[in-house]
């Protein structure tokens, strides 16, 4: 990735498909963690059936760490709902005048300690806690799967990555956010060199101008050194977020939808041979 604009609610088309209908469930929306005068929510789509306890994957949407929602992945979590996963998007703080992207990445670091402490009540498997992150959420999700957490065993034990921003450490834009601090410790890019990551999947386009293939590429070169599992899923002539206007792709996007159902499909297929999916119902409620 290597510089980051205004980024638009069109996000959301660009990741899953329309907007949700407005007679779709709504989760159910759980502060996990207080910070200051703010509340951080966990919103939470259950299955409907299927196993319990059921695997579960936390969602950290896009919106190069100063925009964005929980909403923005709601799609994403309904998929995995669908295939038997408790789903819980994440509405992490964002970056402005006060906060860093550190404190977006404690945030996540927080909701995966939050779910597993509270596994039981979520009906949730402990051991079997997925990511999945888009763009910037890719940086969150992955950083906290290497060790960027304080507790450094907190993090996701399977990521599954959307066009996610992995070398951060040169980035202009992540170093402007971090008003002064150090990037190189969040960078996943760096931080595989040194710890083996979980089994990852990640959905690429081959001409993503942000988050470039060359950096997904070497992650996965280095996580497979370390003997673990990386499948990476390219798309030809699309940009970020599988985008098919390769002119501007921070914010007018133009998915392309042969290209984001397949990415959907390697998803799902990756869960499944894991075993995080298979056996479960076609349908999810909140």
């Amino acid at each position: 990735m290597r510089t980051f604009g205004a980024v638009l609610a069109a996000l959301t088309l660009a990741l899953v498909g329309p907007a949700i209908a407005t007679d779709e469930p709504a989760p159910e929306v759980k502060v996990f963690k207080r910070a200051g005068e703010a509340e951080v929510t966990a919103h939470v789509f259950r299955p409907r059936g299927g196993r319990r306890p059921a695997p579960a994957v936390l969602l950290f949407h896009g919106g190069g760490w100063v925009a964005g929602g929980a909403d923005w992945v709601y799609p994403a979590a309904r998929l995995f709902a669908a295939e038997g996963l408790v789903a819980i998007s994440v509405d992490y703080r964002l970056a402005g005048e006060r906060l860093t992207p550190l404190a977006a990445l404690e945030d996540a670091c927080d909701a995966f300690a939050w779910t597993r402490a509270n596994a039981a009540e979520l009906g949730v498997d402990p051991a079997r806690v997925a990511a999945y992150g888009v763009s910037a959420g890719g940086q969150l999700a992955t950083a906290a799967a290497l060790g960027a957490c304080a507790d450094a065993e907190s993090g996701p034990d399977l990521l599954m990555l959307w066009s996610p921003a992995l070398d951060v450490a040169e980035d202009g834009w992540f170093r402007r956010l971090m008003q002064g601090a150090d990037p190189s410790p969040y960078s996943p890019s760096l931080l595989v060199a040194s710890r083996k990551p979980p089994p990852t999947a990640i959905v690429q386009g081959e001409k993503d101008a942000l988050a470039p293939l060359a950096d997904a590429q070497a992650f996965c070169e280095r996580a497979r050194a370390w003997s673990a599992a990386c499948e990476l899923f390219v798309y030809p002539n699309v940009g970020h977020l599988l985008t098919r206007n390769l002119v501007d792709q921070e914010d007018n996007y133009d998915p392309d939808p042969v290209a984001r159902a397949d990415g959907q499909a390697r998803l799902k297929a990756f869960l499944r041979a894991q075993g995080y999916a298979g056996d479960t119902a076609s349908d999810a409620r909140p």
